[in-house]
């Protein structure tokens, strides 16, 4: 089991007693249901769940469930956790080495496999590293010393540039999908069906992912890394612009780790599982992120008149001179979202797309129709009208999480910056005045971007396997 990373059932069959254990963080997707008749029920899928139990809610990472005791107990519970504030000083040396250990440990396989490249600093990392060291391993004995790398996007999308070009310099087997804007509004359906969520964020990263995973699953790769979980290990998304010290900025990257669960990890599980292809993310190995989270936040904090953008330290542990990782204006790109980087009017159509299905009226009404997790935009409203068709439980709709939030920030972060309230989006160009192109400098072209209406194709679901239907 790679370092705690897998959820499993034990069954004692003298007495059909059982103990469940969930990963450490949440990589992998899992719930938990009571019955009527006092049964409880494990899947990895609220699909599993929701026509066979009176209550069901998400099973909470690192932690286990007894059916003697009927209680969940936490069996994962690292010094970071408690939120106290770190005080070891920075070694990039050691943080290098840990990461690097991380990436290794994943590369146990014995089946096709490649790498999500974006050509931001996370998967450009994870992809040099499985370069590195991919000659010595059993797969690259089955299958061939050439690392394969994937990376979709709308065409002439800041991703689609960076992942070739990076590609380019650590010599992978590299593939380009396209989508276009009204093929992704095209698979909002079958996406909500899937990844089991409304929140908006997810749904605009998830749609790109699970389009791209049926492409790579059709050329025949089993899984993938990916990389997601550095942003939240170190401050990476561009509110932590705004973090006013050192404290605050440790305590929201705690409570970004505790949320990953259902945020980006539901993306990546649910979004590649739909169409059987694992992905694994070195960057949420515990030893890791027991290095990551032990260093000084000092150091994580962002002082662009320092010359520490985003992420600094991650950057400065790879910034190798003699033997570099990646071209140096890679290494300190600026941070962008999946759901931005895949191409800006991706965004901009979706909400082109949803004020045309959801209208003022509706929205006035809001409240009474979704008290819970009200919508306060029309794409959140759209995505919330899908959700409830296919879960219309209450318990599905509180697996959810809700609350204010800009360029992914919690809801307490919001509190760094009194314009934030008034421009709550969790795309990063929400950041105002940290993004390059944040909302205030762009002119909106979404409509121009999604076309006319098209007819949504249906996924079908059979014992047998998963069929499009147009």
């Amino acid at each position: 089991m790679l370092d705690g990373i897998f959820s499993f059932v034990l069954l004692d069959t003298r007495d059909n007693s059982f103990l469940v254990a969930r990963d450490a963080i949440g990589v992998t997707s899992l719930y938990i249901g009571w019955g009527l008749d006092g049964s409880v029920w494990i899947a990895s899928e609220l699909k599993g769940l929701n026509d066979d139990c009176e209550h069901f809610e998400t099973f909470p990472p690192g932690h286990l469930y007894s059916s003697k005791d009927r209680e969940f107990r936490r069996w994962y519970n690292p010094p970071w956790f408690s939120e106290g504030i770190p005080s070891a000083p920075y070694d990039p040396l050691a943080l290098r080495n840990a990461f690097e250990m991380a990436v290794i440990k994943r590369l146990m396989t014995d089946v096709p496999f490649g790498v999500l490249l974006s050509g931001g600093l996370d998967s450009s990392l994870v992809a040099a590293i499985t370069a590195r060291h991919l000659a010595g391993t059993k797969a690259a004995k089955q299958w061939g010393a050439k690392l394969h790398s994937f990376c979709v996007g709308l065409k002439g999308a800041p991703d689609l540039r960076a992942a070739k070009e990076v590609a380019d310099y650590l010599g992978t087997v590299h593939h380009e999908f396209h989508f276009t804007v009204q093929d992704g509004i095209d698979a909002i359906e079958d996406v909500i069906y899937h990844i089991e969520t409304y929140d908006v964020t997810t749904i605009r990263a998830s749609t790109p992912m699970f389009l791209m995973s049926r492409k790579i699953k059709s050329l025949g790769v089993k899984w993938v890394i990916s990389g997601e979980g550095s942003d939240e290990i170190f401050g990476g998304y561009l509110y932590f612009h705004k973090a006013p010290n050192k404290e605050e900025f440790h305590q929201e990257t705690c409570r970004k780790i505790k949320a990953l669960h259902k945020y980006d990890c539901l993306r990546a599980n649910k979004s590649t599982y739909a169409w059987g292809l694992e992905a694994r993310v070195p960057f949420l190995d515990k030893e890791f992120i027991n290095v990551a989270m032990n260093i000084d936040p000092e150091n994580k904090m962002i002082k662009p008149e320092e010359g520490r953008i985003e992420k600094w330290v991650l950057r400065k542990a790879f910034d190798d001179e003699e033997h570099p990782y990646l071209p140096k204006h890679i290494l300190y790109r600026q941070k962008e979202q999946f759901s931005d980087g895949v191409g800006y009017s991706w965004i901009d159509g979706l909400k082109a797309h949803a004020a045309k299905h959801v209208t003022d009226k509706m929205m006035l009404n809001a409240a009474n129709i979704f008290p819970h997790n009200t919508p306060n935009t029309k794409e959140a409203y759209y995505y919330r009208m899908i959700f409830e068709r296919f879960f219309p439980q209450n318990s599905a709709r509180l697996t959810v999480p809700g609350g204010a939030s800009v360029a992914c920030s919690t809801a307490k972060a919001v509190e760094w910056d009194a314009a934030w309230s008034n421009n709550l989006d969790p795309s990063g160009r929400a950041a105002l005045g940290v993004h390059n192109s944040a909302y205030e400098n762009q002119i909106n072209s979404a409509k121009a971007a999604v076309g006319p209406e098209k007819i949504i194709p249906k996924m079908e679901i059979s014992p047998l396997g998963v069929a499009i239907q147009s």
